[in-house]
């Protein structure tokens, strides 16, 4: 009887230690897949930075170099120089015909200058010719008037001196004073036409000052041309010498002084130390429980003990799909598959963690890392 008892005991027992076992289990997936949902991780992440190509703007041999590869740079570091003797030949070559072009524009002034005084004066000469001019056709007027009242009185004194009325000195003296009066308005008229003849010579000076005066546009126009030669050069040999744009690491450099640089050919990296960030994939139904902002720890493999921090920049909304997938929509027309896959991969996106702490000697690109998201 105490046997039967004692049994039962026994698997009374292992029935409730069966059940907590089962319990604490329950419990620890209940907790895995809460953290798993809302805190999700990956450990297909790598780490990832901003680079550009180091390609000269100029070409030329470098005739100074003094970086080496791998070598940590700040902003403002000098990378390489290239013989700039041609650069500033050209420089002095384009100040030279600016300021030739400046001269011709002083002496194009000046003889503009003394061409529209000449005008001017043949302005003035016209005037006078004019004034001249009026005053003579004056005096012809008085001339004639002088020479008309002569002759009349000849006339009327002639048959007079046979009814002896009047004598033969007065008669005399009539036509003395006729022919004079005639002789002064043939004067007066010679003079006329002197003074209508300088007023046309005048007139003829002006019109030809007036069109010999040229403008400057002609010249003036190539003053765009010109500064533009120099600011082109001017750049040109600024750019002989290169400088670091901002805080980087040196990679890739395969070169030495006294190679030649061509314009646009890459000849080293530059990885911008200054922004860290992780590309984490995670799985598409984990997308709902992430969003930018979420705080993020991050490992890397070269030292797994140490903790970084980090947040959710963004979400990826594209990957690229499969190459059978691309096929099928090929012809313009979805291929609706007729067999059925009962494993189904779920895809992933990547999610941008930028890291807050990073430690440039132990951040490389693409290095393998782990991304466990915290929430906000």
């Amino acid at each position: 009887m105490i046997a039967e008892t004692g049994g039962n005991s026994q698997k009374l027992m292992g029935h409730w230690v069966s059940l907590g076992i089962v319990a604490i289990a329950a419990v620890l997936g209940l907790i895995v897949l809460h953290k798993t949902t809302h805190h999700p991780r990956t450990d297909d992440a790598a780490v990832l930075a901003n680079y550009i190509g180091i390609a000269p703007q100029v070409e030329g041999p470098l005739v100074r170099l003094p970086v080496h590869d791998n070598q940590f740079v700040k902003k403002g570091d000098v990378l390489f120089e290239i013989d700039d003797r041609p650069y500033q030949y050209a420089l002095e070559r384009a100040l030279s015909d600016q300021a030739a072009l400046e001269g011709q524009i002083a002496d194009e002034t000046r003889r503009i200058a003394a061409l529209e005084s000449a005008v001017s004066v043949a302005e003035a000469n016209i005037r006078s010719a004019e004034a001249d001019t009026v005053t003579v056709e004056q005096g012809v007027r008085r001339a004639q008037a002088e020479w008309a009242y002569a002759s009349n009185n000849l006339q009327r004194l002639e048959p007079l001196l046979a009814k002896h009325f009047v004598t033969v000195d007065d008669i005399d003296k009539a036509r003395t004073s006729e022919v004079a009066q005639r002789e002064a308005l043939r004067q007066t008229e010679s003079h006329l036409l002197l003074a209508r003849s300088q007023l046309k010579s005048a007139q003829a000076q002006h019109k030809q000052a007036a069109n010999a005066v040229t403008t400057l546009e002609a010249l003036t126009s190539q003053r765009g041309a010109k500064e533009a030669a120099v600011k082109r050069a001017r750049y040109d040999l600024d750019n002989c010498r290169v400088y670091a744009p901002f805080d980087a690491r040196v990679t890739n450099l395969t070169l030495s002084e006294g190679a030649y640089a061509h314009v646009g050919q890459q000849m080293f990296v530059l990885i911008d130390a200054r922004r860290w960030w992780a590309l984490a994939n995670f799985r598409e139904g984990q997308l709902e429980h992430i969003r930018p902002g979420m705080q993020a720890d991050i490992y890397v493999m070269s030292k797994p003990d140490r903790r970084f921090s980090g947040f959710v920049e963004s979400i990826g909304f594209g990957v690229t799909p499969d190459a059978d997938v691309i096929g099928r929509f090929e012809s313009g027309l979805p291929d609706v598959q007729r067999t059925l896959n009962w494993v189904h991969l779920a895809s992933r996106y990547p999610v941008r963690v930028r890291v807050e702490n990073p430690e440039p000697e132990l951040f490389r690109v693409s290095e393998s890392a782990v991304v466990i998201l915290r929430g906000r």
